[in-house]
């Protein structure tokens, strides 16, 4: 993936937030508009019960070319409404968000908004989700955001990733090959742009970002699960594997999945309830 981040981040700031009901725009710290969503816990009373359901938040992150309104990210948020609140929002590049996709270097921004949001509506616990681009984004958010070098609004404190690669530059599959072209070509990034409404950066990336499995190591003592499928067309086994080789067997679990193909798409009610409890477990076990 060589798509480079926009021209110079802006100066840091808190992103600010202007919220209609449950829809929110937040700003990145690098300056970019990005739109959001917040749907509370099904019954609950209040956010903040210290040792609660109602204190949990996750923050979830789609693949390439996905946004807060494709009906899979909704159906997958949806999945997780009993156990905690859900903040969903679409990167920057996609839906009605701003800026231009990076395929996961400046994102970690995005999901740094969403992580800060979710805590200034009341969770003090947020957990992070993440599908395929989303998966090495919410990786790459939680080595950067280390909760253990100093809790930060922006922190995270389990993190999930879904169908992620382990390094950049992959091209082994046909899926992967694809995506290069349409990334990489003028020809390709109008397609992607008129037709999946995924607006891509045209540069390099200079320098090249943190890779995925050069993150895993920086995220313990934060619980981390890294869930792949047998039957993924785009990431075959050996990234899962070489990310939990590269991960503290103390505090990373590695669910490899039989029939189960790639991302929120393919991702069914059993393996998401599955999800759901781990996260639960993690974030209610954490004092």
């Amino acid at each position: 993936m060589s798509p480079g981040p926009e021209a110079g981040p802006g100066p840091s700031r808190v992103p600010s937030v202007t919220s209609c009901g449950h829809r929110a725009s937040l700003l990145t710290a690098d300056g970019v508009r990005i739109e959001a969503a917040y749907t509370p816990r099904s019954g609950a009373v209040t956010a903040g019960g210290k040792g609660s359901a109602d204190d949990l938040a996750l923050v979830v992150a789609h693949g390439f070319t996905g946004s807060l309104d494709r009906p899979a990210l909704r159906r997958a948020a949806a999945a997780f409404h009993g156990r905690a609140a859900v903040v969903t929002f679409s990167f920057r590049g996609h839906g009605g968000s701003g800026g231009r996709s990076t395929l996961g270097d400046r994102e970690v921004e995005d999901v740094a908004a969403a992580v800060r949001w979710a805590r200034t509506l009341g969770h003090r616990r947020v957990a992070t989700l993440g599908f395929s681009m989303g998966g090495s984004v919410v990786l790459r958010h939680a080595a950067l955001h280390p909760a253990h070098r100093g809790r930060t609004a922006a922190h995270t404190d389990a993190v999930v990733s879904v169908s992620a690669p382990a390094r950049w530059f992959y091209r082994g599959t046909a899926p992967m090959r694809r995506l290069h072209w349409a990334v990489t070509r003028p020809a390709g990034r109008l397609v992607s742009r008129v037709g999946l409404r995924t607006r891509v950066h045209p540069g390099d990336w200079d320098p090249v970002p943190l890779s995925p499995v050069a993150a895993v190591p920086l995220i313990a003592p934060v619980p981390l699960l890294l869930v792949h499928g047998d039957r993924d067309p785009y990431f075959p086994l050996d990234h899962p594997r070489t990310l939990y080789a590269a991960a503290d067997p103390a505090t990373c679990d590695l669910w490899l999945e039989p029939d189960f193909a790639h991302a929120e798409n393919a991702a069914g009610p059993a393996l998401l309830a599955r999800i759901g409890g781990w996260i639960a477990e993690q974030l209610l076990a954490a004092e």
